[in-house]
């Protein structure tokens, strides 16, 4: 029991902390600004923390059930933290674009940030990485179909018929993603996975390796990543109110808390692809950022969307005239980058300065 308590010691602080912070909460807004921002900012370590546990009980499932399982099982877990602080937050925001600033930076932490800062420090170590180009293509296409129908699009669609688009949107990405999932898992599951033991593509199969894991082996990190979610829902409650007394008139950019929202749920992602490109396996780095990316925007916006319908309150989700052009460059970049199976420096160089230019405007408030 103790080795255990010493093992989960993020999830033991995190549970403290919603402990402490529940009760207090209303001493804390009544304290003032400064206590307010030290109190969100202690809030959200304790909730990064408990999303490196969640991260680290995803991997240790995607492990023991091996691909493309575990990828599928990295990804939802990060889409799943980030969509539970989004519910939370809005319902403690006025915001309109709460939504789609955060999908907007989760999209540029994971293609520009992960997949670039792994590929550059990757291939500075070894030269050029391999990995299976038909991975790249399937996710590049994706997400462009699912950015361009759910957050271009909308720009152009009447106010008026903000219910029909939703509804719309919602079919299509629940629609695009079970065919996805059927073909990741099922028919084309070798363009997901790469041999390292030889540089040959491998054999198509006709169905998904099934995991040999009986449920038992199964059970603790399932267990331990379902309450860590709930312990990050709960530190939402807090955090979200604190974080909008804290910054309430400092007039810092808009997309801050949105951003924090992206990282929180990236940041174990970008350690886990990291340690794959060091390793010379850049098959989970491309599978986990550009995963991640389409899974951020064609899980979350129709759940975000459902929840929009339900309240009767629209949610602005096209994207900024600069916004649209940082996600195009992106894609476009990503797209020349995948076109021939193998990454090295100069292509993460290229996609880490596009972080930098996104950082860049987000200060300006663009």
């Amino acid at each position: 029991m103790a080795a255990q308590l010493r093992q989960e010691i993020f999830l033991v602080i995190a549970a403290l902390a919603a402990a402490i912070a529940f009760p207090i909460e209303h001493s804390i807004l009544a304290g003032g600004q400064a206590v307010s921002l030290a109190a969100a900012l202690a809030l959200i370590l304790a909730i990064l923390l408990a999303s490196v546990r969640v991260a680290h009980h995803a991997e240790e499932l995607a492990e023991r059930v091996g691909e493309p399982y575990g990828t599928m099982i990295l990804t939802l877990a990060a889409v799943l933290v980030e969509v539970v602080i989004l519910a939370i937050m809005m319902s403690h925001t006025s915001s309109l674009t709460l939504v789609r600033d955060t999908i907007y930076s989760a999209v540029m932490l994971d293609i520009n940030a992960l997949l670039g800062l792994s590929a550059l420090l990757g291939g500075l170590r070894h030269g050029e990485q391999p990995y299976n180009v038909d991975s790249g293509n399937t996710y590049i296409v994706m997400i462009l179909t699912a950015i361009g129908v759910s957050m271009v699009l909308p720009a152009f669609i009447p106010s008026q018929h903000w219910r029909s688009y939703s509804v719309f949107t919602i079919v299509v990405m629940v629609l695009l993603y079970g065919l996805f999932l059927r073909l990741q898992t099922g028919r084309h599951s070798y363009f997901f996975s790469y041999s390292y033991a030889q540089h040959a593509k491998p054999r198509p199969t006709t169905g998904p390796v099934m995991p040999t894991q009986s449920p038992s082996s199964l059970s603790a990190p399932i267990g331990f990543l379902a309450g860590g979610i709930v312990l990050i829902g709960l530190l939402s409650e807090v955090m979200s109110r604190t974080l909008d007394a804290g910054l309430a008139g400092t007039g810092v950019p808009p997309i801050v808390a949105p951003l924090l929202v992206a990282t929180i749920s990236a940041s174990p992602e970008i350690l886990t692809a990291i340690r794959a490109a060091l390793a010379n396996r850049m098959q989970p780095v491309v599978n986990i950022a550009l995963g991640a990316s389409l899974s951020t925007v064609i899980l979350t916006v129709p759940v975000i969307e459902a929840l929009a319908l339900v309240t009767g309150q629209p949610i602005h989700m096209a994207l900024s005239p600069s916004q649209t052009v940082m996600v195009f460059i992106t894609l476009i970049v990503a797209m020349v980058n995948v076109h021939d199976g193998e990454t090295n420096a100069i292509e993460g160089m290229t996609h880490f300065v596009l972080f930098m230019a996104f950082l860049m405007l987000a200060a300006l408030g663009v």
